[in-house]
């Protein structure tokens, strides 16, 4: 049974860590980290300080048998001088006097406590030893004590006197100083698991707003909730997602409100071209009954309205697709491009078309280049049906500039031309999108250039763009 609930209880555990908040993992974490340096910290610290303590003890004890041993080599004292000696008991220190058979004589002084020390065969021998200053060393426990313990003869015969180092006091200073380590090693742990909080609390707190922030869009769908402005909250690491985040939100939202108007805008332009295909279709159901010129009439405007809804639908696929920016960029020749639009402009209008450009080349799309000059010239024809004026294609030094006679635009209006769905309040009952000139534009600014637009000294409108043109090539050496 306990075999299959082990198991169990270690997924259980598992489970209880992956639930925990990162804030609490992250300050369990810190905390552990802590205890585990305060730990070996300590360890180390009280050790080197253990060992320094023992040794100044050690130290000193051998210092006070030398001392003692020296005097009485030096001084002709035997037993009955030895109160002339300077042995004092104190709370590390006790003396104690052995006669030459080894019996104990004690205290030293008559102030002392009476504390006897063991006696070994050690000490006896030395209490007869012949020469002063002989010393036997031990370690020995009496009296609940633990001794170091040095037996000095007087020499002669005359006994000896026993010298004891209490251990205990030692001990129990570094037991003091081990509890006052754990006591500063546990306040020091108490405040590395506070500062790992509180260091937790600032990082995820961002996250926790943040994961909030996601949870919201992605059950509500909508993205007003955070704003590039909104607190990205520092420069670090989760400082930059919240920014990045809040960009991307704010890309969407802008996205999306821009599909919401280009789908609005498009079903209503769409809808023109449509109306007119479905009166006229409702006409071909007397098609019999209809004269020759009313049927070529009717199968011109068929014609189009049919060919202008595929060019809407066109436009609107490159707009809202972006298919216009898959080609791959080339070197491009605006004279080539101007001759080739003046060319098909002719042959769809019939009007005079004249091309003067210049040798500029630059670096682009060829089809979306062609294209920025295409939708000015088509704007120039069908705004100027009647015109006799030829329609003039003007190309310098990455300038290109399309010029008609026609009605011109409104001064108030020429800051708007180039607005994705714009109409001049004149064209609102011509066929079109208002997308062409929007589409220049975005070709111009692709290309690293600038869109321009203003009326003609006598009548008509120049249309056009500036894009950056490449150095001429380098000419070849003489020789």
């Amino acid at each position: 049974m306990t075999a299959q609930d082990s198991p169990g209880r270690a997924e259980e555990r598992t489970r209880s860590i992956a639930s925990m908040s990162l804030g609490t993992r992250f300050a369990l974490t810190f905390a552990l980290v802590a205890a585990v340096v305060i730990t070996l910290v300590g360890s180390l610290a009280y050790n080197a300080a253990a060992s320094l303590v023992r040794a100044k003890a050690e130290e000193e004890f051998e210092a006070t048998v030398t001392d003692l041993a020296q005097d009485l080599r030096g001084s002709a004292l035997g037993h009955n001088g030895v109160s002339q000696i300077n042995l004092l008991h104190s709370d590390t220190f006790t003396f104690q006097l052995l006669a030459p058979n080894g019996s104990v004589a004690f205290p030293v002084s008559e102030s002392a406590p009476a504390e006897r020390l063991p006696v070994t065969m050690g000490d006896r021998r030395i209490a007869r030893a012949a020469e002063a200053g002989e010393v036997t060393r031990r370690e020995d426990s009496a009296n609940g004590e633990t001794y170091r313990i040095a037996t000095v003869s007087f020499g002669g015969g005359g006994g000896a006197v026993q010298i004891a180092q209490r251990m205990s006091p030692t001990e129990t200073l570094l037991d003091t100083l081990a509890g006052q380590m754990l006591l500063v090693g546990a306040v020091a742990l108490v405040g590395a698991g506070c500062a790992g909080w509180l260091v937790a609390r600032r990082i995820t707190g961002r996250l926790v707003r943040l994961t909030e922030a996601a949870e919201y869009v992605s059950s509500t769908g909508r993205l007003d909730l955070v704003t590039p402005s909104g607190g990205a909250g520092g420069r670090d690491e989760v400082g930059r997602l919240a920014g990045a985040f809040n960009a991307m939100l704010a890309r969407l939202a802008s996205s999306k409100e821009e599909q919401r108007r280009l789908v609005q805008n498009a079903s209503h332009e769409l809808r023109t071209p449509l109306t007119s295909l479905r009166t006229n279709v409702s006409v071909m159901r007397s098609f019999e009954r209809l004269s020759p010129q009313a049927r070529r009439h009717l199968i011109d405007d068929l014609q189009g309205e049919t060919r202008e809804l595929t060019d809407l639908v066109d436009e609107l696929v490159q707009l809202a697709t972006g298919t216009h920016e898959d080609e791959t960029p080339q070197e491009v020749s605006l004279r080539e491009l101007a001759e080739r639009v003046a060319a098909r402009a002719r042959r769809r209008t019939g009007r005079e078309i004249v091309v003067d450009a210049d040798g500029s080349v630059v670096f682009g799309r060829a089809g979306a280049l062609e294209r920025a000059i295409s939708n000015p010239v088509e704007n120039a024809a069908k705004f100027d049906p009647e015109g006799e004026a030829p329609i003039e294609i003007v190309v310098r030094e990455g300038r290109v500039e399309i010029r008609d006679r026609g009605p011109g635009i409104d001064p108030a209006e020429l800051g708007h031309v180039f607005e994705r769905f714009y109409r001049a309040t004149s064209a609102r009952g011509m066929p079109g999108s208002g997308l062409g000139l929007s589409m220049v534009h975005d070709i111009a600014v692709a290309h690293g250039g600038e869109v321009f637009a203003r009326n003609r000294e006598g009548g008509g409108a120049v249309i056009g763009f500036r894009v950056p043109v490449l150095p001429p090539a380098p000419a070849p050496d003489g020789g």
